[in-house]
């Protein structure tokens, strides 16, 4: 079903899909394929703006126990529910988890400012980091062998990922995307021209055909 969103749109001539998602959002893992899929396949003129949502604030603390086993349920949630998306349980013993993905965040702002093709090789760097190599992406340290391991300027990155006006840059989209009313990650809103407010899209894990029909049908 389509659902309106009443909010101001983009400053874009013509039709924008935003997407909203956090790094560490395990469902947004899942999600991946299929938004790969999408953003390749997208009629002509649609344009494509994502916001991170910061799903966990800064935490030194160590996750609780229960919180562990609740997101190893969603783990195998998934697999059970979203063929061919796999996760790395041994994270859970070689790690010390912590409920935190705003410095994740911040490492896709701070890889985006290096240039833009470099934002999506941050995102798919964490997501490779956290769910299949057992690398805690909530440490700045692992955050900054990662700029390393795609080719971004290390020093540099390490000074963006902890100055103060990247924080300032996250709340901001993070406003932005509760602006947009958006409670769960993965959401996908299309924002059209010619209306006003955006339309929320459907978001299958399976089949990135039913959601460029979604998106088809209101062009």
């Amino acid at each position: 079903m389509v659902k309106a969103v009443s909010t101001n749109r983009p400053n874009a001539a013509g039709p924008v899909l935003l997407y909203f998602h956090d790094p560490m959002c395990s469902w947004c893992w899942a999600f991946r394929p299929v938004w790969q899929r999408v953003r390749s396949e997208l009629p002509a003129g649609v344009e494509v703006e994502q916001f991170l949502g910061g799903l966990a604030p800064d935490s030194p603390v160590p996750m609780p126990v229960e919180m562990r086993e609740k997101i190893q349920g969603i783990w195998r949630t998934i697999e059970r529910s979203v063929p061919g998306t796999r996760f790395n349980f041994d994270f859970w013993t070689k790690c010390v988890p912590k409920r935190s993905t705003y410095p994740a965040c911040r490492a896709v702002i701070a890889a985006r400012r290096q240039g833009a093709g470099f934002e999506e090789a941050m995102i798919f760097a964490i997501q490779q980091a956290y769910y299949l190599q057992a690398r805690n992406p909530s440490n700045d340290s692992t955050l900054i062998e990662l700029a390393e391991e795609i080719g971004l300027d290390k020093e540099r990155f390490a000074a963006d990922l902890r100055h103060p006006d990247t924080h300032v840059e996250l709340l901001e989209e993070i406003r932005c995307t509760r602006t947009y009313g958006v409670r769960g990650f993965p959401t996908l809103l299309l924002a059209l021209s010619h209306e006003r407010g955006c339309l929320e899209m459907p978001v299958d894990y399976r089949d990135p055909g039913r959601i460029l029909a979604a998106i088809g049908a209101r062009l």
